[in-house]
């Protein structure tokens, strides 16, 4: 893997440049979709290249759970299995193990769960993570991790800080990147920050090709992530690639790449879809709400995707009360589009040196009308 910077923002930190994958260029700014169960939910794969998806996220934790990773392997790869033939970044699991793994015992050696599918009992360590990921042939796998949720204990953030660090390690030790992936060290500590700078110069100085920033987004008030972003603007290498985990709420993204931040991914899209929220350039809609019974006009009358070209607010919110699957669909669609476009956009205003501009001009609009 190789990540090369071709325009920086020199009021902010905003940075454009490329990914190079073994499934194919990745140009960053970029947004990925969450494809969970090795799908993004609503979603087939040609029209995610349609809309411009690059690079998608999978679950380390569910598809090891199933239908479990020699499966994939034995069946060509995860990329085969779901017929995506571009770049994958796989999750190490962690932030899953500890949100949906009942009874959990974390030890030194790794995590002890029960499966929320059948009760049945896993250790989940840093080796059989990488081991999973690297059985997949993901393109970029992370390292297990620690994430404590939101609001923590300073003593809880610590020892969750000491394990990444230890298990950061660890995965670097096990992971022999044999088909050509790349991985990535996660910054944790909460809203610490010198826990942050903690984590973050212990993983820089192990010199892992990319790093993210975790556990944030997770109830914390934006300013305390906007701290902690401009914290790592200052700490992590500036010619590596930086991915923010579980961020897609479209001014927090803006605020993100104005801090240097390269890669994001976020269920946020699919999930807001699927229960008829719709994001637009005046903030955000639900087009279940009676005042679009009898609306002609698209669901965002400055998008150009295929669903606004096509499709009236009245027809889709005729589908939800129907309890039509297309509803979903056409949702997704038009959400997934808004954040890779949003995030495109970006990426061309860096380059044009206007991107300030760009950012000011998108919020002013979007939290101006946030929420009908």
């Amino acid at each position: 893997m190789r990540f090369e910077v071709l325009a920086r923002c020199p009021r902010t930190g905003a940075r454009a440049g490329l990914l190079h994958t073994p499934h194919g260029v990745v140009e960053t700014p970029a947004f990925m979709p969450v494809g969970t169960q090795a799908t993004v939910k609503a979603m087939l794969p040609e029209e995610l290249v349609s809309i411009g998806v690059q690079m998608i996220l999978s679950n380390t934790y569910h598809l090891y759970l199933r239908p479990g990773h020699t499966l994939i392997e034995r069946l060509g790869g995860l990329h085969r299995f779901m017929n995506w033939h571009r770049p994958i970044l796989t999750d190490s699991g962690g932030f899953q193990v500890f949100s949906l793994g009942g009874m959990r015992r974390v030890t030194e050696e790794g995590v002890i769960f029960k499966s929320h599918l059948d009760g049945s009992e896993h250790l989940f360590t840093p080796e059989l993570s990488v081991q999973v990921q690297e059985a997949l042939g993901s393109d970029v796998a992370m390292c297990f991790d620690e994430c404590v949720p939101y609001p923590a204990t300073r003593s809880a953030a610590e020892e969750g800080v000491r394990r990444t660090i230890s298990w950061a390690r660890r995965c670097k030790e096990a992971f022999k990147g044999l088909k050509g992936g790349a991985l990535f060290g996660i910054v944790q500590g909460s809203t610490f920050l010198d826990l942050r700078k903690l984590c973050a110069e212990a993983l820089v100085e192990m010199d892992f090709p990319g790093y993210a920033v975790g556990g944030l987004s997770v109830g914390e008030p934006h300013r305390e992530m906007y701290e902690v972003l401009d914290l790592m603007d200052q700490l992590l290498p500036r010619d590596k690639p930086r991915y923010l985990m579980g961020v897609g709420f479209p001014p927090n993204l803006l605020h993100a790449i104005a801090r240097g931040m390269d890669m994001f991914d976020c269920v946020l899209p699919t999930r807001n879809g699927r229960n008829g929220g719709v994001f637009v350039e005046e903030g955000k809609l639900n087009i279940k709400n009676a005042q679009y019974a009898e609306d002609p006009s698209p669901l965002d009358p400055h998008c150009d995707c295929y669903v606004c070209k096509n499709y009236s607010r009245a027809y889709i919110r005729h589908l939800f009360k129907a309890g039509e699957i297309l509803a979903a669909r056409l949702c997704t669609w038009h959400n997934v589009y808004f954040l890779v476009r949003l995030v495109r956009r970006a990426r061309e205003a860096i380059l044009e040196g206007r991107f300030p501009d760009f950012m000011e001009s998108f919020l002013s609009r979007y939290m101006g009308g946030f929420y009908r």
